[in-house]
Order: structure tokens, then sequence, then C-alpha cells
């Protein structure tokens, strides 16, 4: 009898924990489905930030809702045009994921969104902050070279970011093309390890590309 009851409370526990990763599944699809349109709408970004945090906090253990998090947060910097508001949106991009950090260190997609966000504090005011968070923004991206030589996205934010920095400082189509063609290599060779894993960036690449043309 004991064994019995045993067993019942094994399948019980068995289905509801897939029952809660099934529903965490679905929750995390269709918000990282959400994020390319809601660059049409920048708020959306915040909003989902929101959402992947709340779906963070009822997890615990799982880094990637932490790193939606951070990215949607992150990806407004780059549109919010009062300057003086893009700090403190960077900052708890940083609070975000330096949570994802702590439950997967040394994870090349986190050390991208680093990347991302001390280019989100230079660009603030890039003429007197470049030598640090410029410094910082490249230091990143090549940890996370490092970290997985397989990811394209190191290399599509390096060349995103010399495509868009003037010639005459070491930037531009020239400098810039032969290190996004080397991304969108890695793009078409990558395969993500769920389907909510990191997927990001190759249509972006490929628009960059054609611009260098």
């Amino acid at each position: 009898m004991k064994k019995l009851f045993l067993l019942a409370a094994v399948a019980f526990l068995t289905t509801a924990s897939l029952a809660q990763s099934e529903k965490f599944m679905a929750s995390m699809k269709a918000n990282i489905a959400a994020i390319d349109t809601s660059f049409k709408n920048p708020q959306n970004l915040l909003d989902l930030a929101n959402k992947f945090e709340r779906i963070a906090t009822a997890e615990k253990n799982q880094w990637l809702p932490y790193y939606y998090a951070a990215l949607c947060q992150v990806n407004y910097t780059y549109m919010e045009k009062d300057k003086t508001k893009v700090d403190a949106i960077a900052d708890k991009a940083t609070e975000l994921i330096d949570k994802a950090d702590a439950l997967n260190a040394n994870n090349s997609e986190i050390s991208c969104i680093k990347s991302m966000i001390a280019s989100a504090h230079m660009m603030v005011d890039p003429m007197q902050r470049y030598m640090e968070y410029g410094t910082e923004s490249q230091t990143h991206l090549e940890t996370a070279m490092q970290q997985d030589p397989a990811n394209p996205r190191p290399e599509y934010l390096k060349g995103q970011g010399l495509k868009y920095t003037p010639e005459q400082f070491g930037g531009g189509c020239a400098t810039a093309k032969p290190v996004l063609q080397s991304s969108l290599a890695k793009y078409n060779a990558f395969k993500p390890a769920s389907d909510i894993h990191p997927n990001w960036g190759k249509q972006r690449v490929e628009m960059l590309i054609g611009e260098c043309k």
C-alpha cells in the first residue's frame, strides 16, 4: 500500500512538473515572438521586459527570462530620444542581465547583452564616454567570442558598431563588411539549443551587408 501511495505521489509530481514546464515554454514563446513587432512601438519593449521579469520571478532558476527582459530593456534605450533617461533604463538592463549571469555564468549570449548595455551608456555622450564604455563594450564582445566562437551575435554587434563608426576612426563599410560576412556565415550554420534560446540578428546582418554593397 505504501509503495502504491509513493508511486501515485511521484506520478502527480511528474504531471505537475510537466504542466508547469509546458506553461513556461508557452509563455516564453509567445513573448519572444512579440519582440520583433514591438520595435514599431518601443513602449511595448518595456512591457515585454516586465512580462519576462515576471516569468523569471516565478521560475527562479531559469536564466532565459532575465536574458530576454534585459534584451528588451537595452533595445529600448536605442530608441529613447530623451538621453537623460537612457542611463536609468540601461542600469535596469544591467540588473536583469546580472541575474541571468548568476544563473548561467560564462555565457556568450549574456556577454553580448552586457556589450549592448555598455554601448547604450556610451551613446548618451559618445565623445565623453567612449574611453570608458566603448572599451567596456568591446571587451564584452571579445569575451563573448571566446566563450562561444560559433555564436554569430558577437560579430554581428561588432560589425554593426564598425559600420556606424566614422571612417576616420577606423569604421565604415570597408571595415565592417568582412566582420558582418563572417557573422552571416555563422548564422547560416547556427542552431539554437531550443525554441526559446537566442536566435536573433540574422535579418539585421543581411540588411547591413546589403547597405554596404
